[in-house]
């Protein structure tokens, strides 16, 4: 079975329970496999990262394998300002966050409440040079584990979003991400635009941030904030402390 969602924001949880973690969100638009259900649980796996979790079976609505395919075969429509509306056919508003996904709209058996969007749109590969301006968008947007929205982000979640409004495809955790790319040796070597990974005491990648020009990097923690970057970490201007140690840098486009 597939699906689609159809709200504004759904959770995705690690567990069939509403007490279990969330891990990601699913956003409005974003499709997927259904791989297990359990009561009134489902078992999903998102087409555009394959990340797995639980969703309600109450908060999607089901579409067959021939619209999956031709929506996974599309190319990706998103809508690009911090929050829009999506118009239904009695009028009715459902605000959308940034990063939402358009494409099914154009299909009239998936669009069955033959939704309408007039907002802005971004779909096609950007110049690098645009992450940086797309990253100011989240600008104080407060951490949120599993978030990736303006009104809820964790690192990953940041860093996959700046890039996917760009035409990038990144993976859903800093662990995952971590393995895309090109290792750079020196910060120095870094363009605006490229990511830094850092890790824990037992050497496991645990955060991620987007490199800037002048040895600054901005990067969710506590909320998308931006500090300085050196070659032993993220150093916070206000605690005067580095708060992350650098692992590695990747170039990623």
């Amino acid at each position: 079975m597939f699906g689609i969602c159809n709200l504004a924001i759904i959770p995705l949880r690690s567990e069939s329970s509403d007490k279990s973690e969330i891990v990601s969100q699913v956003l409005f638009g974003e499709h997927f496999q259904i791989i297990d259900t359990y009561n009134q649980w489902s078992k999903i796996r998102l087409q555009y990262d394959q990340y797995e979790g639980w969703v309600d079976s109450k908060q999607y609505q089901l579409i067959s394998e021939q619209d999956f395919k031709h929506l996974s075969n599309d190319s990706i429509i998103l809508s690009a300002d911090l929050i829009e509306y999506i118009t239904d056919s009695n009028g009715l508003l459902l605000p959308i966050p940034l990063g939402s996904s358009l494409s099914f709209l154009n299909y009239n058996e998936i669009n069955t409440k033959k939704f309408s969007f007039e907002g802005t749109r971004t779909s096609g590969i950007k110049k690098k040079n645009n992450l940086i301006k797309t990253a100011y968008m989240y600008l104080n947007a407060p951490y949120l584990w599993g978030g990736k929205t303006p009104f809820g982000i964790d690192c990953s979640g940041f860093t996959q979003m700046v890039y996917k409004l760009n035409g990038y495809h990144l993976k859903r955790d800093a662990s995952q991400q971590a393995f895309q790319g090109e290792p750079l040796s020196f910060i120095e070597e870094s363009e605006p635009g490229d990511l830094a990974f850092f890790d824990n005491e037992d050497g496991k990648i645990i955060h991620v941030g987007i490199i800037m020009s002048d040895n600054y990097i901005i990067h969710a923690s506590g909320k998308v904030r931006i500090d300085r970057l050196d070659h032993l970490g993220i150093y916070n201007t206000e605690t005067q402390k580095h708060s992350h140690k650098l692992r590695v840098i990747k170039k990623i486009i």
